[in-house]
């Protein structure tokens, strides 16, 4: 790795731009004290030991694991994917026995074959705004919201079959925020593609997930299940462009995990911003696409329904929402990168012990159109970690 890379519970942007992963805000290797170096040691030493015990592509995929920060207690990492997986073998057809724990199964089958390992299916709280214009870039911006801190890790996937992507997800969900301390957490990493909650692909598409606070969508048994973080994988890999997200999402029954309701929001190279939900009014959880330029955890298609500070059936968060409008509308809906940043520090969170969408673990800030993006953790405005692809 040449140069550094950084991190940020989901408030999401969708500021229109182009991507590749430009690395400016380096470590500090002058600060790097003895205690840093040892847990460089440390790290090396349980990468070994998991890749000695995989084997194949995939110890190739533990060897690239690197740690990015080096903070006290959650820290930021990367990963490159290099081992073979199969999506297919992600989405069964469900037969009336398909559950949460199935598809954690298959996901943890795919990823770490032969391995005892756990996954955790999060919720998330979130918001997301697209920034475009006739001679600016198309950016998103994101906030992931989760009361509870973890860290995070930089996927970086190039499957043989699919479109370089980048994307960030929280170890917390895999047991794994420290995956140096031992080599079950380091084993846990692998599974890090098929549980991203936001990520841009090489074609300047870029999406993240939502939760809202409705039954979870489960649609009926007729086509294969798409569970909440394989919908994101999807997009990632086959997508070219928002409509193209939207008809890969419809071939598909979605299955919402750990109880809870979701919504996606979706943006492209040419600034298409669109919220995709599943209709809490219909039995069938119809899908309905909605274009927005900004969203938070309610239901784009229901937009009256809900009031600023206000959470009920259909949503919460409003306020956060009118906060990212209120700086768009200020710069005329367009702008730059320090816009979207304005927007993003305005709809953070911080934690609320009764909230469990509050705590911003990480800002995001994804180009579509040149492929670069920005990555603050846990509300530290002024550590920005800039990546190219």
């Amino acid at each position: 790795m040449t140069k550094s890379e950084k991190r940020s519970v989901c408030l999401i942007l969708s500021v229109l731009m182009f991507m590749s992963v430009l690395c400016s805000c380096g470590l500090n290797e002058n600060s790097a004290s003895k205690a840093s170096e040892n847990q460089g040691d440390i790290l090396e030493e349980t990468k070994k030991e998991a890749a000695a015990i995989i084997g194949g592509e995939r110890a190739d995929s533990i060897m690239s694991l690197q740690k990015i920060s080096n903070f006290e207690e959650y820290n930021i990492y990367t990963i490159d994917i290099s081992y073979d997986y199969n999506l297919d073998n992600l989405t069964p057809v469900n037969d009336g026995t398909v559950d949460t724990q199935t598809l954690m199964n298959l996901i943890l089958a795919e990823s770490i074959p032969g391995i005892d390992a756990s996954y955790h299916a999060p919720d998330y709280g979130c918001s997301a705004f697209t920034l475009a214009g006739d001679g600016i870039d198309s950016l998103m911006g994101r906030n992931y919201d989760f009361k509870f801190d973890t860290s995070a890790i930089l996927v970086k996937c190039n499957p043989k079959n699919g479109y370089k992507s980048v994307a960030f997800a929280a170890l917390n969900n895999l047991y794994a925020d420290s995956p140096e301390s031992d080599k079950t957490q380091m084993l846990s990493c692998l599974a890090s593609p098929f549980v991203c909650l936001d990520g841009m692909n090489e074609k300047g598409v870029s999406i993240c997930v939502l939760t809202l606070p409705t039954e979870p969508a489960i649609q009926s048994p007729q086509k294969p299940v798409l569970a909440t973080t394989i919908l994101i994988r999807l997009v990632l890999d086959r997508a070219a462009s928002t409509q193209e997200a939207i008809d890969l999402i419809s071939e598909y029954d979605i299955y919402s995990l750990s109880g809870r309701d979701y919504h996606f929001y979706i943006t492209d190279a040419s600034g298409d911003g669109r919220v995709v939900e599943f209709d809490p009014d219909t039995e069938t959880r119809e899908m309905v696409v909605t274009p927005m330029r900004s969203i938070t955890n309610f239901y784009a298609m229901y937009p009256d329904r809900t009031q600023p500070y206000v959470k009920n059936e259909y949503g919460v968060g409003k306020e956060r929402w009118e906060k990212i409008e209120f700086v768009l509308n200020l710069h005329n809906g367009t702008g730059d990168e320090a816009v979207a940043w304005e927007a993003l520090r305005m709809a953070s969170q911080i934690p609320k012990e009764e909230e469990i969408t509050s705590n911003t673990q990480w800002s995001v800030v994804y180009n579509n159109s040149d492929l670069t993006f920005e990555f603050v953790f846990k509300r530290r405005w002024e550590e920005i970690y800039r990546f190219e692809m």
